[in-house]
């Protein structure tokens, strides 16, 4: 049994959820968010209390069970309140910095980097070294991170570059040298 699929999920004040067949639409404080959910879950809403049932026990189905309640926990979360997610750039000269709508990325490459926002996310560099990344939708914002990232991924030998703020960095010891 899906302990995570089971668990009823509470739609908190301010939220208003809205089925309509296979999508399901959250409007909350913060902003929309719109799904389709898979046609063997059978998704219920009733007096502000969301069910997910599943038809048998197929691996499939018991594979999708968790996976739609967590989704839809998460819309719910998101639309309540944003989702964020903290990068730090480590290295001489490297630094981030916001222009408009546009991420600026000095990386030691021979140009900067820069990124246009993607819809429903928002860039914050409360200072150079620092990167926050928000959006409603917990996968976007997600992906976006991982992106900004990827520019730079941390070295392990001094750790420069681009890394989450909770990751931790196995450093590397240099060359011995002669003896």
């Amino acid at each position: 049994m899906s302990r995570i699929g089971n668990k009823p999920i509470t739609v908190p004040e301010g939220v208003e959820v809205k089925l309509d067949g296979q999508n399901i639409t959250v409007k909350g404080p913060k902003g929309t968010l719109e799904r389709e959910i898979h046609k063997n879950m059978k998704v219920t809403l009733d007096n502000n209390v969301i069910t997910i049932a599943r038809p048998d026990d197929q691996k499939e189905n018991r594979s999708l069970h968790g996976l739609t309640r967590t989704l839809i926990n998460n819309m719910i979360q998101g639309v309540k309140e944003e989702f964020t997610r903290k990068l730090e750039v480590n290295g001489v000269g490297y630094r981030a910095q916001k222009q408009g709508k546009k991420l600026v990325l000095t990386l030691g490459y021979s140009h900067p980097v820069e990124m246009e926002e993607p819809e429903g996310i928002t860039f914050e560099v409360p200072n150079p070294n620092e990167i926050i990344v928000k959006g409603i939708d917990k996968e976007k914002v997600g992906q976006t991170a991982a992106v900004i990232r990827t520019k730079r991924p941390p070295e392990v030998y001094r750790g420069k570059g681009i890394k989450y703020a909770e990751e931790v960095i196995r450093r590397k010891e240099g060359k011995a040298g002669k003896k």
